[in-house]
């Protein structure tokens, strides 16, 4: 039968940051947490409240939600009675005391100038200045100790009005009067610049929980820490879409099942603790599914999961379908997952990317018609699919960087475009469930992500592989100690949690010589670090492995040019 309705289109915007949380002292390691707050996730909710034809679906990462919380009690007792900020970055902003040690001082303005050259530092005159004259600092670091303690303050405070929000900036007479001012920045102003971040930190998820009482939001969840369940479960989960890939020599990840269990229940408790409601829907991680994992969704409770187009391509290849280029109808739907699974929703990799990777450099109005176009064609190809949906997915974060102020142009050109529409239904997967639930059922699915539909991502080259027999083996030194009575209580909590963070999967995305060395060296530390902390709360000494680097990278684009969360550009 025939679709009466106009089309039904998802826009889901997944919000993650994995833990850059010292494990022993609580202070942040890399800022993109509080710097992503105050820009992207304050502009999304901006956008979709001066929207209010709009809908979108937002989905968090559990470890992102406790991170903002953690930040804006920081700000909040700092500004209080003066306890110390935990993040170096943000405490530039703080009592104004900057390192004297000349690697120190270069690394902290080497920090305070990455920025996108062109959307953010070049868009302030008095940005560029500051930041044109540190550069001479990359060849000689050493002639950081002739830059004042004025320069340092007037670039933090430079630094952190670029990172602002673009609705923010335009609503905020604090910030116009910072920018007017320009230069030679006094404490005061930069105590009113850190009361007006901590605003916004605090304000973050109570914006967010107030558009999805509206109904004008649903906000959806992944696990706890960001796991790719399918490979907790199965490591050789990765060989069901690349049979030749080399895996590790461990069999298998041990206890994968009590463990993806850990962090869905964990996540959710997290999610209402937060948002005051239980969801019905889930992002895993990566969009990485199986059917394992998604029997272990449907088990506690979730309505529908997402994955990426690749996924399904093998999915139906396998089951002797056909899934070929061109109109995509097998794309444009739900499907139940059998037996006893979520309905699964798959992403139009082609549309989603057209706005993560290619409408920031068009025209707002002719990107948002561009879209339209291409979502009027899919309109005419699938009316006679009663419960067609077309799912655009997409970091909530990183794409806004490369747009000319924040996105704020093309996301209002969007959503005004598809609200209007009237051949277009702007809706979300839980409102598309009950409107037209799949009529058509997915026996089996191959196993994989959004990113090609593989793992190969996260598994499948040697520093990859490395990383996860790292894990394997604190994971079997965790399961000695509970065997041998050493962790109950509160002390087991804290072993848990410390072992979830480990388990994360920004970790494995990083390992690899193509990706850029700083970030590798980055996650690569803090990987180490956070399995060093593990072996410390079970107990056991930690190898002499973990004290030293196990991988680099050569600073060539990581996977054909797929962003990761964080990473702004410095030139």
């Amino acid at each position: 039968m025939a679709s009466e309705r106009p089309l039904p289109v998802v826009l889901c915007w997944h919000m993650h940051q994995p833990c850059y949380a010292d494990p022993v002292d609580g202070s942040y390691q890399l800022p993109w947490v509080y710097l992503h707050a105050i820009k992207d996730y304050v502009d999304m909710a901006a956008h979709l409240e001066q929207s209010p034809g709009a809908r979108a679906v937002v989905n968090f990462a559990p470890t992102l939600l406790e991170q903002i919380e953690d930040y804006a009690e920081q700000v909040r007792a700092y500004l209080a009675d003066g306890q110390p900020l935990r993040d170096p970055l943000l405490a530039t902003l703080g009592p104004g005391v900057f390192p004297v040690n000349v690697e120190e001082r270069a690394a902290l303005i080497a920090a305070l100038t990455r920025a996108n050259r062109s959307r953010v530092i070049e868009r302030f005159a008095p940005f560029r200045r500051l930041v044109d004259l540190a550069a001479p600092l990359r060849e000689q670091p050493q002639e950081a100790l002739y830059l004042s303690d004025q320069f340092l303050t007037d670039l933090a405070v430079w630094y952190h009005l670029g990172w602002i929000g673009e609705t923010v900036r335009r609503a905020d007479v604090r910030l116009r009067a910072l920018e007017d001012r320009a230069s030679n920045f006094r404490r005061e102003d930069c105590r009113l610049l850190l009361e007006v971040i901590g605003e916004l930190l605090g304000g973050v998820l109570p914006r967010y929980r107030a558009l999805a009482e509206s109904g004008q939001v649903e906000l959806s969840v992944t696990p706890y820490a960001h796991p790719i369940l399918p490979l907790l479960l199965d490591l050789g989960a990765a060989r069901e879409s690349l049979p030749d890939a080399p895996l590790p020599a461990e069999a298998g990840y041990p206890g994968g099942e009590e463990r993806a269990r850990w962090h869905i229940e964990r996540g959710l408790a997290v999610f209402e603790r937060c948002f005051g409601r239980r969801p019905v829907g889930c992002w895993p991680a990566e969009g990485g599914v199986s059917d394992a994992g998604c029997a272990l969704l449907g088990e506690a409770g979730f309505r529908w999961c997402a994955t990426g187009e690749g996924v399904l391509r093998n999915s139906l290849r396998r089951a002797g379908e056909k899934a070929d280029d061109g109109a995509k109808p097998w794309l444009h739907r739900a499907y139940r997952l059998e037996p006893g699974g979520p309905s699964c929703f798959f992403r139009d990799d082609g549309l989603s990317d057209l706005v993560g990777f290619t409408y920031s450099d068009w025209h707002a109005d002719d990107a948002a018609a561009n879209l339209v176009h291409h979502l009027e064609q899919i309109e005419k190809a699938t009316r006679h699919v009663a419960d067609r949906v077309v799912s655009i997915i997409l970091d909530g974060e990183n794409a806004w960087e490369y747009y000319p102020s924040n996105g704020a142009h093309f996301l209002g050109a969007l959503y005004r475009s598809l609200a209007e529409n009237p051949g277009i239904d702007l809706t979300t997967f839980e409102r598309q469930l009950a409107a037209a639930p799949p009529r058509r059922a997915l026996p089996s699915l191959v196993a994989g992500s959004w990113v090609y539909g593989t793992f190969s991502t996260w598994i499948g080259e040697p520093d990859k592989n490395r990383g996860w027999s790292m894990l394997v083996e604190a994971k079997r030194a965790f399961d000695q100690a509970v065997a041998e009575g050493l962790l109950a209580g509160e002390r087991l909590e804290r072993a848990q949690a410390q072992l979830a963070i480990c388990e994360g999967s920004d970790w494995f995305w990083w390992f690899g010589d193509y990706n850029p060395a700083a970030s590798v060296a980055d996650f690569e530390r803090l990987y180490r670090r956070q399995l060093r902390a593990l072996y410390a709360v079970i107990g056991r000494a930690a190898p002499e492995y973990l004290d030293r680097p196990f991988t680099r990278g050569s600073g060539q684009p990581p996977h054909g040019g797929v962003m990761r969360t964080g990473q702004p550009t410095a030139d």
